[in-house]
């Protein structure tokens, strides 16, 4: 049986995106069990109706956050998003079971090399421990936290070719949950 697979997507200006942007494309040419929904063009205004959302993780196995990394973090509405939705109640404290035992992963991307992001680098960080506070959400709501697909570098040269293989595994990382 096939996990149904939300990608929510936050990336302040997709169109102006290449990595971002062609992992969304791949994510569409696949079947209905992953739904792609992007939270900058669904709250332009940056208020977000946490019922719905909370609506839509509930009809979802396995919940992926997808976002470009902007100064050693997700974009400001993705966080907003996390704060409003997993809420007291529905998400943890009393009655606040609604994402547990679900998988949530992580998909970024970073305008720095790999390199840069090592113990004693320039930013002194593995991105692994740049992206516990997210891990921690994930445990702290008793789901799964699952491994994260990264692609580091993307403001130096990637051809077309690389980008498109990238946008492949990505795919290929995403459904991986319904083995």
């Amino acid at each position: 049986m096939s996990k149904k697979t939300l990608v929510v997507v936050a990336h302040p200006d997709l169109s102006k995106s290449r990595i971002n942007k062609a992992w969304v494309e791949h994510l569409r040419s696949q079947p209905d069990s992953i739904t792609v929904h992007e939270i900058y063009k669904a709250y332009p205004e940056g208020k977000i109706d946490a019922a719905a959302e909370q609506k839509l993780l509930e009809a979802h196995d396995r919940i992926i956050l997808q976002f470009p990394f902007y100064w050693f973090s997700p974009p400001a509405l993705l966080k907003q998003w996390i704060d409003d939705v997993f809420a007291y109640g529905w998400a943890f404290g009393p009655g606040g079971d609604k994402l547990e035992k679900k998988e949530i992963g992580i998909a970024v991307s970073t305008g720095g090399p790999a390199e840069a992001y090592q113990a004693g680098a320039q930013n002194q960080f593995t991105l692994s421990e740049l992206l516990r506070p997210l891990q921690l959400t994930a445990q702290f709501v008793r789901a799964k936290y699952l491994p994260a697909f990264a692609l580091q570098g993307v403001l130096y040269d990637l051809s077309d070719a690389d980008v498109e293989k990238n946008a492949q595994r990505y795919v290929k990382h995403v459904l991986a949950a319904e083995d």
